[in-house]
């Protein structure tokens, strides 16, 4: 990282002669060299780490607020914009160390690009495209039914991601570093070909039964719907989700039901592909995509035992009674 040390500045803000509010001071230090970058005077308690960001935005523009990363400790863990200055343990005086995190990308433009890739990869095999194949079986198409199928579940499932992404999802975090939306596409990507060659290879021949994907999809769908009306047009608050007039979320009655019915119904999706398609790339895909569903689901599982003291006690994280 480049550091650039200026000079301490001071941002002062007018009180009025009769207010009683007492004013923060807010020191940020270069989290690497220690060095200060800037010192805020005449911080409003109720500011918040992104107004913090704000206004160190303004000193340094060239470190847009979804590239900074402000701590309390050089090594600790980055402060959420909404948390609020007098709620940290801090006194009048704060110390705030700043980490770059690289050039950032919206959620938005990470989940098309990552969902795109696989869609359009997936039909260049699937119409057999020259070079792909043999010449011979350029432009053909597979005479077996399952073929089509996993072509159709294929397109739905990542059309339905697309979908999400535009009118569905609402993003807790704003952005994220270039660097991880090219080792994501590479992952997506790069395993769609991989089972995309075999599944529309021409001496490919499956068995097909595609019943339980249909409704893992409409139930990932549903549930990523009620979600996104937990945070309402404008909030960015968390709350967990409950049962509500959407079908799919009825499984919140149940005491064994699990924190990330979404996940959980993503997993099955791509059982019930691998059931479909027995191809050997596809279950390898499946288990490592498991793998990752599960790290984040007991994240998410941890972070709502801690933040809500109301949160059901017999919730799991993705398998109900097992993880």
């Amino acid at each position: 990282m480049v550091t650039i040390v200026l000079p301490p500045v001071t941002l002062r803000r007018q009180a009025s002669p009769m207010s009683r509010t007492i004013f923060f001071e807010v020191e940020v230090l270069d989290a690497k060299t220690k060095e200060q970058l800037c010192f805020l005077d005449k911080v409003e308690p109720h500011s918040t780490i992104g107004d913090i960001k704000s206004l160190f935005y303004k000193l340094y523009p060239h470190w847009y607020p979804a590239r900074q990363a402000l701590t309390l400790d050089p090594k600790g863990k980055s402060l959420r914009d909404e948390e609020i200055l007098q709620s940290l343990p801090v006194g009048t005086t704060a110390t705030m160390y700043f980490k770059d995190l690289g050039p950032q990308l919206g959620w938005t433009t990470v989940f098309f690009a990552e969902n795109i890739g696989p869609l359009l990869i997936y039909l260049l095999f699937y119409f057999r495209v020259p070079y792909i194949y043999s010449d011979s079986y350029a432009f053909t198409s597979s005479p077996h039914k399952v073929v089509t199928t996993a072509c159709v579940c294929h397109t739905f499932h990542y059309l339905k991601r697309l979908i999400e992404t535009i009118f569905v999802h609402r993003f807790s975090h704003g952005s994220m570093p270039l660097r991880t939306i090219v080792k994501n596409c590479l992952y997506y990507w790069g395993f769609s070909a991989w089972l995309a060659y075999y599944i529309n290879h021409p001496l490919y021949t499956p068995p097909c039964n595609r019943f339980l994907l249909q409704i893992c999809e409409l139930g990932n769908f549903s549930i990523h719907l009620s979600l996104s009306h937990l945070r309402g047009d404008r909030c960015r608050g968390r709350r967990f989700p409950v049962p509500s007039k959407n079908p799919f979320t009825w499984l919140f009655f149940l005491t064994v039901e699990t924190s990330c019915e979404n996940r959980k119904k993503v997993v099955g999706t791509w059982v019930s592909f691998s059931i479909m398609t027995q191809c050997l790339p596809v279950a390898v895909f499946t288990l490592l995509g498991f793998i990752q569903m599960t790290i984040w689901a007991k994240g998410k599982h941890r972070a709502y035992n801690r933040e809500f003291k109301d949160y059901p006690a017999v919730r799991v994280a993705i398998i109900p009674l097992i993880l």
